[in-house]
């Protein structure tokens, strides 16, 4: 449900941060134990409930071991963001800890914490911390190596490498041990056969100590086509029967190319097509609501003369006029008003609004 500012009489106090932790999936996360030298982060997720524009002023750590970013600090209803929080593993050993405070200055002042934990190893160190294949075009092979390095115990040893995507393939080798040091090199191949699209995934290393019988390596990529289209998902927004939102779209190929076709079995969306070959191609992507309440969902397909179909998916909102939310009230302090026998100020509380999100239809 939307969720919409209001001013309303009330003798609770109401807690000022509220609305804003609201936004969030999780506010706390702990990695647990980690390589050294692994790249380690977590993505806080954040959701605009509201009908104001949210904006993220900034982030702080109590920390050094903990490093904090604002993926995208503007917020408009629906959107969603992320506080990323990346652990220090290279400069810092043990148990630790942060705090990490994300200050909104906008639709009103509010501060959230998120807390953030893990026990960096200094008995294993990766080298590089993170498998990154970059981008990598449809149908070519590529090749990523970290080597693992432990000093301990004389009997550890690595038993095991496991992912759950199919298109990477795992080769661990032991590269020898000597007094309690031990060396091992991790293969990891991205297969030819490899669809377009980001690659996000987790390797899962097994060793035989049973504190601490396993550790993640992140994986990262993306794997490129011919020709992509960008928003991939296309949100036309929340409209009422009848209305026509224009969005814009942009398609993007090596070389240059031409749209010769459109597949889309819904006759509420057209494209308006340039013809003409151009690397690049703005298109404009028309939606006519119809007279039916609900979400509005298509799958689209972009013919070319390389013969490729990039596609994308548009989707779209459809509520009655008398179901769409009021203009947005300003959120201020509101002074006590003399009509009152309490004196009691008045709080500003959250009021449920009757627009559904659109992802939850």
């Amino acid at each position: 449900m939307l969720l919409s500012f209001v001013v309303a009489a009330t003798g609770q106090a109401q807690d000022p941060q509220e609305w804003a932790v609201k936004m969030f999936d999780a506010t706390k996360h702990d990695f647990g134990p980690v390589a050294r030298g692994l790249k380690t982060e977590h993505r806080f997720k954040i959701k605009n409930i509201y009908e104001q524009n949210v904006h993220i002023a900034s982030v702080r750590s109590t920390c050094n071991c903990t490093t904090p970013q604002i993926v995208k600090p503007d917020l408009a209803t629906w959107e969603t963001g992320e506080i990323v929080a990346e652990f220090n593993t290279r400069q810092f050993i043990g148990q630790k800890s942060a705090v990490v405070t994300v200050t909104f200055d906008k639709p009103r002042f509010a501060e959230v914490q998120l807390q953030v934990a893990g026990f960096i190893r200094s008995d294993v160190v990766l080298q590089p911390g993170e498998i990154d294949f970059g981008n990598v075009d449809v149908g070519t092979p590529a090749e990523r190596r970290v080597q693992i390095s432990y000093a301990g115990r004389e009997d550890w040893s690595l038993k095991d490498a496991r992912t759950t995507d199919p298109n990477l393939r795992l080769q661990l080798i032991d590269m020898g041990r000597s007094r309690g040091h031990a060396a091992y090199e991790l293969v990891v191949r991205l297969a030819r056969t490899a669809p377009a699209g980001y690659i996000k995934d987790q390797i899962t290393l097994l060793t035989n100590d049973a504190q601490n019988p396993e550790f993640p390596i992140d994986v990262e990529g993306r794997v490129v086509s011919e020709i992509t289209v960008s928003p991939a998902s296309l949100f036309m927004g929340v409209v009422q029967p009848g209305q026509v939102v224009t969005k814009q779209l942009i398609v993007r190929g090596k070389r240059a190319f031409k749209i010769v076709g459109i597949k889309c079995d819904d006759a509420s969306f057209e494209l308006e097509v340039d013809d003409t070959p151009h690397v690049v191609h703005k298109l404009s992507v028309i939606f006519t609501a119809g007279e039916h309440e609900g979400k509005v969902s298509q799958q689209i397909g972009l013919e070319t003369d390389q013969g490729a179909t990039p596609t994308l998916t548009a989707f779209a909102q459809v509520v009655a006029s008398s179901a769409l939310p009021t203009p947005a009230k300003r959120i201020e302090k509101i002074e006590p008003t003399k009509k009152r026998a309490d004196k009691n100020e008045v709080d500003a509380v959250l009021h449920l609004n009757v627009e559904p999100d659109p992802e939850e239809q």
